[in-house]
């Protein structure tokens, strides 16, 4: 079985399809309904054949990596700690179907814009502290200060945009407020959730998985490549969908069943989001890949003194 590596993806991660299948399988729903028994399970399965390298009885390949999935689906890569389930980005599709099918939904009041901006910025944090790069914890009050002010930018964002369109005439930029806001509070919450990188950096190594440190510009980069990706995997669900409400209300199609729009909505939320967010994650690498040239002065002298040879090194860019 040593053609099988589980320290890598099944699929060639240098090229989009490999990586959108790799996160088809990483994002899957129904792992975030796997029982803790179930991922107890493929962990002792795959530290196993990890040691062993022999394929466990009953296992052909498929199962094999199948189950590595399910393993790599609630496992942190880098602490290797089992996640909060609702932190887990196969978690995505459920939660963000609700959330965001209510976001665009209740939208007409301060109160409910409010709230569900409230709601979806405290999932946001829990989202993004849960998929940071690195092994080190976050203190506390570090934690609490970064949450508060996540919030509180994700809730000003939209409060303000929300008296700005408020009297347009046409009801479409209304309903497109809440992905305005949660364009703007992306900048916000993922920096903040994740500032324990920026400020004490995030580890990075060798392209054989030797450590030579930890990179503040690594931190920064990674972060910024998640805040595009997040955006786009938004982008769907909040604009294509109320677009298409808006013009099915005009044709008359709820007239006689207004029940029918929240249904509607949340259908077309969640086809979305099942979609968006694995090809979004998709669209770079999880091993990013950043040049010597480009570290901490510190580090990258440290690198070049050490390493001479290598130009880059690697680092879990988060999701």
């Amino acid at each position: 079985m040593s053609h099988i590596n589980l320290d890598k993806p099944r699929y060639d991660q240098s090229t989009y399809m490999g990586r959108a299948k790799h996160f088809l399988l990483l994002t899957n729903p129904m792992n975030a309904f796997a029982s803790n028994s179930d991922l107890e399970e493929a962990k002792r399965i795959v530290t196993e054949f990890r040691k062993s390298r022999r394929m466990p009885p009953g296992y052909d390949e498929d199962k094999l990596w199948a189950t590595k999935y399910l393993y790599d689906s609630a496992f942190h890569p880098d602490s290797g700690e089992k996640m909060f389930v609702l932190g887990r980005m196969a978690a995505q599709a459920p939660m963000n179907t609700i959330i965001t099918g209510c976001m665009i939904t209740f939208y007409k009041t301060t109160a409910a814009t409010a709230f569900w901006q409230w709601v979806n910025q405290t999932f946001n944090a829990v989202v993004n502290y849960t998929n940071r790069s690195g092994d080190a914890p976050l203190p506390t009050s570090q934690l609490v200060a970064s949450y508060c002010a996540a919030c509180g930018g994700a809730l000003s964002t939209a409060l303000f945009l929300n008296s700005k369109v408020k009297n347009m005439s046409n009801p479409i930029y209304a309903r497109l407020v809440p992905f305005a806001a949660v364009c703007g509070a992306n900048f916000i919450n993922i920096p903040m959730m994740r500032s324990g990188e920026l400020i004490n950096g995030t580890p990075v190594f060798t392209a054989d998985g030797t450590r030579v440190g930890n990179s503040k510009r690594a931190a920064k980069y990674g972060i910024g490549l998640v805040c595009f990706s997040r955006i786009l995997m938004a982008l769907p669900g909040m604009t294509v969908t109320p677009i298409i409400t808006s013009m099915a209300a005009k044709r008359g199609l709820f007239d006689k069943r207004p029940s029918m729009v929240v249904p509607f909505q949340l259908f077309m939320v969640g086809l979305c989001v099942t979609f968006a967010t694995p090809l979004c994650c998709a669209i770079f690498d999880q091993r990013a890949a950043i040049a010597v040239d480009s570290l901490d002065p510190e580090l990258r002298d440290s690198v070049k003194k050490n390493y001479p040879k290598i130009s880059e090194v690697y680092f879990n860019k988060g999701l």
